[in-house]
């Protein structure tokens, strides 16, 4: 019989993913500074309940053992860095993180896509669970590079019909992936555009950007057309026909054109500033992605969106209860010294307001 715990985290995990119509929405993109600072942002969407959503430090040294479909039997590893993330559900499965040594990773959910090896018992010493994939990368490797090398020597697995996800990996070099598990293997694509959704995948989203070739940045020039002048409305009407709805593919395109025609911040804090700012355009509110009159009862279907300056080492979120930036600065904890920590993103689920003396 599997732990009841195991039960009650896949439970939580299956009533927010399993409807994929409604919940299952990341955005990430990313950007590179004048001053060399790389930094990657993200939000995520669970539109159906509030997710429960932890910030965790993890020490160097802390060791792990991964979940498996028959329990927590998996494969054993031990943090060689130690790092920060947002965790969702239960601490082990940490959705964002940074470590100490500059690396991001991060999950994405991809429903419908992607197979997983089979689950076989006698493997569990190299299986680990989907959802503890990025807690692997961010406690095991500095770059991107490290990492490929290890890959291939792990099996991931999902807990209980779980949906399935890929993964974003990216280095203080600027270099990034993404990792799809496809018929049971990892397929890694250089994410030189440096923008990632959900479903279909990585490589299909590429493509589908050759049907807005026609779309550019600033306005159309007035036309005359047998003495008629035709002009646009306002301004940007250089994107028009730039989709606009919350659909994976519509929010790949939409990321990708808001980012490529971005001007290039000077600092890492300007990037993280300025991605927050784009971000607010992939916010889903409640009710869009469902029958009238079924919306639950939270304020935003965007959870929380997280920035890692990896150059810098930090951290930031904000969150639907609280659009104030908050900040772990991961220089200034001692790993090796620093305990294992895990508190909820929200202190309060009330936004604040500041109240001005007039």
């Amino acid at each position: 019989m599997k732990p009841f715990m195991l039960k009650v985290a896949a439970l939580l995990l299956l009533a927010a993913a399993f409807n994929v119509r409604t919940s299952t929405a990341c955005t990430g993109i990313s950007f590179k500074a004048a001053d060399g600072s790389v930094v990657l942002a993200r939000s995520i969407e669970w539109g159906d309940s509030e997710l429960p959503s932890m910030y965790v430090i993890v020490p160097r040294g802390m060791e792990f053992v991964s979940y498996t479909p028959t329990g927590k039997n998996g494969m054993k590893f031990t943090a060689k860095y130690g790092y920060a993330g947002i965790s969702v559900v239960k601490d082990e499965f940490v959705a964002e993180g940074l470590n100490e040594a500059g690396l991001s990773a991060g999950l994405f959910y991809f429903p419908g896509y992607g197979k997983y090896p089979e689950y076989k018992e006698n493997l569990n010493s190299r299986t680990i669970a989907d959802l503890q994939f990025v807690s692997w990368v961010l406690s095991g490797f500095s770059t991107v590079e490290e990492l490929l090398k290890e890959i291939d020597k792990v099996r991931l697995v999902a807990i209980e019909g779980t949906s399935t996800v890929h993964w974003r990996v990216a280095d203080t070099t600027g270099r990034q992936i993404v990792i799809e598990i496809v018929d049971g293997r990892a397929q890694v694509f250089e994410n030189t555009l440096g923008v990632l959704t959900n479903a279909p995948g990585f490589e299909w989203q590429v493509t589908n950007l050759n049907n807005y070739v026609n779309l550019y940045s600033g306005g159309a020039s007035v036309k005359t057309v047998d003495g008629v002048m035709i002009h646009p409305f306002g301004a940007g009407s250089g994107m028009l026909g730039l989709p606009g709805d919350v659909t994976p593919p519509s929010r790949f395109v939409r990321a990708f054109f808001y980012k490529t025609t971005a001007p290039q911040q000077p600092t890492g804090h300007d990037c993280v500033i300025q991605c927050f700012h784009i971000l607010n355009n992939f916010d889903i509110p409640v009710g869009v992605e469902h029958e009238i009159g079924k919306s639950p009862d939270i304020p935003s279907a965007t959870q929380w969106t997280a920035a890692s300056d990896l150059t810098g080492r930090r951290l930031y979120f904000r969150t639907m209860y609280n659009s104030n930036i908050r900040c772990i600065d991961l220089s200034k904890i001692d790993f090796s010294e620093a305990e294992y920590f895990s508190a909820p993103l929200d202190e309060s689920k009330e936004e604040p307001v500041i109240m001005l003396e007039v």
